[in-house]
């Protein structure tokens, strides 16, 4: 693929875009970021990089770290977790409190919010301090050590989180969160602060094009089986409810946040991360989802 030529003309092909989608001012932190940054990186399994933009600029990664942290509950709880969230679509937004009610406790999926918070608190359960974990996890799957949360928007979501703190009290009260509900929610809020870049992104995320194996780390982070399941569930469950139609227009497994992120992966070529904070109406970053 001629990646290097493709990179040279994303940016003119999202130009028009700008201007267009709202960024997330409902989290305050993020209401000040301009909507019309534009970075995207792309890594390969055989070590070619390409980049563009702002790509080396670090932004909130917000949902996009429910891949992660799913990885690691994975690890910890083996098929056992499925017995407590679902695999299915959401056809529904991200922090629908309709939907949980309905499903009497047990989340659609793991990568809606109700979901995470479920993940969070099998991280709580299995680490004795899980935000450092999840934090060294990071770095060292992208290879750089001063990745860190934005203490801002960590507090800035604390202060508004009020829908979340709902659906993580809805699940306690339907015997889906074992441990403390604040502290369940701290690590939420904190996973969704990480800061990194497009390229950082894209290095973190290459052992999900590389049937779990990590370059950075030198061992496999999933197994096969594992990863299959995890692009089979970015594919069908990673954009909210307009996962349809971007699996229509894009055709790759992946997960978006209301930063304005994206990852996706090529299974066994390629992962790539893209950050435009405009977002469209279910959440998802307007130029971002053009530009893959």
């Amino acid at each position: 693929m001629e990646f290097e030529k493709i990179f040279q003309d994303i940016p003119a092909h999202v130009k028009a875009l700008h201007g267009k989608g709202e960024v997330a001012s409902y989290i305050p932190a993020l209401a000040c970021i301009p909507g019309d940054k534009f970075g995207m990186a792309l890594h390969t399994v055989s070590g070619d990089c390409f980049s563009t933009g702002d790509s080396e600029e670090r932004f909130s990664i917000q949902s996009i770290s429910k891949v992660f942290t799913l990885s690691l509950a994975m690890g910890f709880e083996g098929d056992s977790l499925w017995r407590r969230v679902g695999r299915e679509p959401s056809g529904n937004p991200f922090n629908s409190l309709i939907q949980l009610e309905y499903e009497k406790g047990i989340p659609r999926n793991p990568l809606i919010n109700a979901g995470a918070l479920v993940i969070s608190d099998v991280l709580v359960s299995n680490l004795d301090d899980p935000k450092k974990a999840l934090l060294d996890h990071m770095r060292v799957l992208s290879g750089c050590f001063d990745i860190n949360f934005d203490s801002e928007v960590a507090r800035s979501q604390a202060q508004t989180g009020f829908i979340n703190r709902a659906l993580a009290n809805f699940l306690k009260g339907n015997n889906n969160l074992f441990n403390d509900v604040d502290e369940v929610l701290d690590l939420y809020f904190h996973q969704c602060a990480i800061a990194m870049s497009c390229s950082e992104l894209a290095n973190a995320s290459l052992h999900l094009a590389n049937h779990g194996f990590s370059k950075a780390m030198d061992e496999s982070i999933l197994t096969t089986e594992q990863t299959k399941r995890m692009n089979s569930l970015m594919l069908t469950c990673g954009l909210y409810d307009a996962v349809g139609e971007f699996a229509f227009r894009v055709g790759l497994p992946a997960k978006s946040g209301v930063g304005g992120g994206i990852i996706a992966v090529l299974p066994g070529v390629y992962s790539v991360a893209v950050w435009s904070p405009a977002l469209e109406a279910s959440g998802n970053s307007l130029a971002g989802a053009a530009a893959l």
